[in-house]
């Protein structure tokens, strides 16, 4: 539905680049783009923004009425549910009004004074972009360390703070991963610096409270850069741990916490495709492997002798049971595993090495281990949640089975889930694999080709998507739609294997799965391509530029946001962010196999003279994943080659990164913007 004054879309310059490699040669018309400080570019930014405020110019007050009805439904005076660590209750709240949280704790109890460590509105006042990156308090209770962020980029400043006298350290130290780690004297902390261009965190250095962090000491760095690198403290508190990863392999280096000058040990040096994580509880260590186990098992080795000789098994591999997520006691084992592609938990007590499961009766849902930083208790925190039930939290008594409900997020505005149905089943491919599919939608839903449907996926890095509430979405499901949730393959959600058959060279897998999806949504009535609607975003934006390339015919709309969709140019690419760690999941364009595999999808690519659907693309300037000029230069190309009069509209957030506007507000204009875009499609500008 265009706006009567049919604007001319804007026109990206034509400035041909020859990108020569040694398996071949690419002219790229729009690499240009990537001159963020540019003028021009920015100019061409701007008309986007124009062109499309234009065209959405008649579901403005619509896309304000969707805004305001979620906000409505969020409480906004509102808690997390506190969580108990080393004698304090620590929890964060929202004020009336307020976009950010703020970070508080109590002494002892739930009855005793509020402290407020971090006052998230304060820090974030005149900001256009304020985020948290993470915080940690010395084991006096008296420090915190806490990173912030202002541009979206994730590169964050560490400071500190005395929560004894309210006064902030003199020291920043710039371009870290977000947190710190406390060694056992309460002065001593370990933290991850970034490389600011590729900004995977490299280097770990150790730094003296209240010293110049100039002197700082760099007690490790990572040479080879498909490998980030974390740092933690163990649950026990008697360690610090270092773990360097890549999507394939990885490596544990530990240090006793008392003594902080010491040098970290290597638990087992890495090796190909070996992929392991180590905790450690009463006098051994932990570890979850995929050594000669690729849906992973639990083994246990002595802490006097880490190599693989002396591990034995504690939880075997099973061909059926992916284990995900594990967690340590003084009493038990905890894991969340996954079954015929729905998460669920186990709990093993060391005692006598009987496991039970925790009983869920719902069709379609998912359920992950929350925080649990005391390790001798018997309570496990967890959250569960589905289309239909809003996140809940939960104690369950390990010891009595007994299981206490803290919390079910409050969802305003008459919500009621018996008034919503889920769905869920199994789609056959074309190759005869069966893709899980949740399906959700209000009471009196038609399967007879006459409601529009939203069908969402991923299907990358083994991200396994889950059916979870959202409350915004019920704006869409309120007003007839029916949203489908995708487990193609890329994920991990039916295992190890599946994450495997959709990356590399076999990626092509994921885009058939959504397509088959598609096709099998509109066979069995539940709408029509006329009413079909994809979304997907980062990783997910590739998938759904490799849809629209190979079936336009199936969507009457695609919104793509933040996506990744220059494939060979960015992984042909190291100085690009992220790029040289997900080598693993692409491939090395260096490799002619690759390269050509690439090739035959990579949507930017494979633009051609043909009818698309309407689309919308959803990038930020300052992101840090997918740089907006992949998804600029995608649109320019589609604008200049697509042969139909459908809308194709992109949005650039010029103050945002990867994950959006930051505040629990600004973050719905996003979605209320896309919803929009889907109801001017309809023809709906009001709504109801």
């Amino acid at each position: 539905m265009a706006s009567t004054t049919m604007p001319t879309p804007p026109t990206a310059a034509i400035k041909p680049k020859q990108l020569v490699s040694p398996h071949g040669t690419r002219t790229d018309n729009y690499y240009w783009l990537n001159e963020r400080e540019n003028p021009q570019v920015l100019d061409y930014l701007k008309q986007e923004n124009a062109y499309f405020d234009e065209k959405m110019a008649p579901v403005k007050g619509l896309e304000e009425k969707l805004f305001n009805e979620m906000k409505g439904r969020i409480k906004e005076q509102d808690e997390s549910v506190p969580f108990r660590d080393n004698g304090y209750y620590y929890y964060t709240r929202y004020e009336l009004g307020g976009e950010y949280p703020l970070y508080c704790r109590k002494a002892g109890n739930l009855q005793a004074p509020e402290e407020i460590m971090l006052n998230g509105n304060q820090m974030g006042q005149g900001k256009s972009y304020f985020a948290v990156g993470g915080y940690e308090v010395s084991d006096n209770n008296e420090v915190l360390a806490f990173g912030t962020d202002t541009v979206s980029r994730r590169l964050y400043t560490l400071r500190f703070k005395n929560l004894k006298t309210g006064q902030a350290y003199p020291e920043k130290i710039a371009n870290t991963a977000g947190s710190a780690v406390w060694a056992a004297d309460n002065k001593t902390v370990f933290y991850a610096k970034k490389d600011v261009t590729t900004l995977l965190p490299y280097q770990v250095y150790r730094h003296t409270l209240g010293t110049d962090p100039a002197q700082d000491v760099l007690v490790y760095e990572e040479k080879d850069n498909t490998f980030g690198v974390n740092i933690e403290r163990s649950k026990s508190r008697r360690y610090v741990g270092i773990t360097l990863h890549s999507s394939l392999s990885s490596e544990y280096r530990y240090l006793d916490a008392s003594k902080p000058t010491g040098q970290f040990k290597v638990f087992l040096p890495r090796e190909a495709d070996h992929l392991y994580e180590v905790q450690d509880a009463n006098g051994q260590f932990y570890i979850r492997t995929n050594w000669e186990a690729p849906n992973f098992r639990i083994m246990a080795s002595p802490v006097t002798n880490t190599g693989k000789g002396q591990w034995e098994d504690v939880v075997p591999q099973r061909d059926d049971v992916f284990i995900e997520q594990m967690e340590l006691f003084k009493d038990y084992l905890v894991l969340n595993e996954r079954e015929e592609g729905l998460r669920q938990l186990r709990v093993i007590n060391f005692k006598d090495e009987v496991g039970h499961t925790v009983d869920f009766r719902e069709l379609a849902y998912t359920t992950f281990i929350g925080a649990n930083p005391e390790f001798d208790t018997p309570l496990l925190r967890f959250t569960y949640t589905s289309f239909t039930t809003p996140s809940t939290t939960y104690d369950y008594n390990m010891a009595t089975h007994k299981l206490a409900l803290l919390k079910e997020q409050p969802v305003l505005g008459g919500f009621n889930k018996v008034d919503y149905v889920t769905e869920r089943t199994f789609v056959k491919a074309r190759d005869g694999k069966l893709i899980p599919v949740a399906i959700v939608y209000k009471k009196g839903f038609k399967k007879d080709g006459t409601a529009p449907v939203l069908q969402y996926a991923y299907g990358s890095y083994g991200l396994s998507m889950d059916p979870t509430f959202s409350a915004a979405r019920l704006s869409l499901l309120n007003r007839g739609f029916a949203y489908v949730l995708c487990g193609i393959r890329g994920g991990q959600e039916l295992g190890r294997q599946w994450f495997e058959d959709g990356r590399m060279l076999h990626k092509v897998n994921s885009f058939n799965d959504f397509i088959d999806c598609s096709q099998y949504l509109i066979k069995e009535k539940y709408t029509t391509p006329a009413k079909l609607f994809a979304l997907g975003g980062s990783a997910g934006g590739l998938l759904m530029g490799a849809v629209v390339n190979m079936r336009p015919d199936l969507y009457k709309g695609v919104i793509a946001a933040v996506p990744f969709v220059d494939v060979v140019t960015t992984m042909s690419d190291a100085s690009i962010p992220l790029t040289t760690g997900e080598y693993d999941q692409w491939g090395n364009p260096a490799e002619k196999k690759y390269y050509d595999y690439m090739l035959s999808y990579s949507p930017y690519d494979n633009v051609k003279a043909q009818k698309y659907p309407n689309m919308l693309v959803l990038t930020g300037l300052h992101d840090s994943q997918v740089q907006y000029f992949e998804p600029a230069k995608w649109v320019a190309k589609l604008r200049a080659t697509k042969t139909d009069n459908h809308l194709l509209l992109m949005h650039t957030d010029m103050e945002a990164g990867h994950g959006g506007a930051s505040g629990r507000f600004k973050a719905l204009h996003d979605v209320a913007r896309q919803y929009a875009f889907l109801f001017l499609l309809l023809g709906q500008k009001s709504a109801m």
